[in-house]
C-alpha cells in the first residue's frame, strides 16, 4: 500500500496513503466508537459551511478498525504558532473566528453536550459524591442551547493549507449544546500549556461575543470534572484544581 505513520497515540495509529489519511485503531479499541466517530464527522460534513476532511471509508486495515478521510496537506495551527511567535495574535483571532463559524452552525442529530458530560462526571469516583452532586446540580442549571460544539477544539486539530484554508479536524467528541462550554474546554486545553495563550483565547472570545467572562469561567469547573474522566494522568493536578473551584470573582 505505502502508507507511511503520520502520527500515533496509545489508541490508535494514523498513516497516509497518497491523498488518503487512514487512522487506524488498537485491536481492543471497541467497534461502536469506531462506528461513532465515522458517523459524527459525516454528520458535521453534512451540515455544511466548515472545511472537515471527507469520510472515505470504514474498513479492516492489516486487521484492526479503520476510517479513511481525505488527507488535508498543511500545518497544524499549533506548529505555526511555534514557527511565528510574533504572529499568535493574528492567529488566535482566526482561530476563534473559526470557532465561532463552527459554533454558528447546528447538528441535530448529534448527542447533547449536557447529556454526555453528566455521565462523564458520574464516572468520576475520585472526586467524591458532595463534590459530584454539585457538579450534576450546576450542569442541570446551565441554560439548554443546540450550537455545534467539537469538544476538542484545540490548535492541534486545525490544520492550515498552504492557501490559508483552515481544516477543522477531529470531531469524534462533537455534540450540540452552550457554545460557552466549548469555550471553557478550549481554554482548559489552553491551560494545560500556555496559560497565556488561554487568557488570550477568553478575551478574543468574549471580545467579539459580548460574552461576560464570568459566564464561561462558570463552567470551567463543570469542563474540568468531565475532562477528568478521560484520565489522562499529565492533566489530573490542573484539572483537579478547576473541579474544586466554585466561585469566580
Amino acid at each position: 500500500m505505502g502508507a507511511e505513520i503520520i502520527a500515533a497515540t496509545a489508541t490508535k495509529t494514523v498513516y497516509r496513503d497518497g491523498d488518503k489519511a487512514i487512522k487506524v485503531f488498537h485491536a481492543d479499541f471497541p467497534k461502536a466508537e469506531v462506528l461513532n466517530e465515522a458517523l459524527i464527522t459525516a454528520r458535521v460534513e453534512e451540515t455544511g459551511g466548515i472545511k472537515v476532511p471527507k469520510v472515505l471509508e470504514v474498513g479492516v486495515f492489516e486487521g484492526e478498525w479503520s476510517i479513511t478521510f481525505e488527507f488535508i496537506e498543511g500545518k497544524t495551527l499549533e506548529q505555526l504558532m511555534e514557527e511565528h511567535p510574533d504572529q499568535i495574535p493574528d492567529y488566535m483571532e482566526k482561530m476563534v473566528d473559526l470557532h465561532l463559524s463552527v459554533m454558528a452552525k447546528q447538528c441535530p442529530l448529534l448527542n447533547k453536550l449536557k447529556d454526555k458530560m453528566a455521565r462523564q462526571i458520574s464516572d468520576i469516583e475520585e472526586l467524591g459524591d458532595s463534590t459530584r452532586y454539585e457538579m450534576q446540580t450546576r450542569l442541570d442549571s446551565m441554560p439548554k442551547h443546540t450550537k455545534l460544539c467539537h469538544g476538542d477544539f484545540n490548535p492541534t486539530n486545525i490544520i492550515v493549507k498552504d492557501d490559508g484554508t483552515f481544516y477543522v479536524i477531529d470531531w469524534v467528541h462533537a455534540t450540540q449544546g452552550n457554545a460557552s462550554a466549548d469555550v471553557a474546554r478550549t481554554y482548559l486545553l489552553f491551560c494545560l500549556k500556555d496559560q497565556k495563550k488561554a487568557d488570550m483565547y477568553m478575551d478574543l472570545f468574549c471580545k467579539k461575543t459580548g460574552t461576560a467572562k464570568k459566564y464561561v469561567q462558570s463552567w470551567l469547573p463543570i469542563v474540568a470534572a468531565a475532562q477528568l474522566s478521560k484520565k489522562r494522568p499529565e492533566e489530573a493536578e490542573l484539572l483537579n484544581q478547576w473541579a474544586n473551584v466554585f466561585e469566580y470573582q
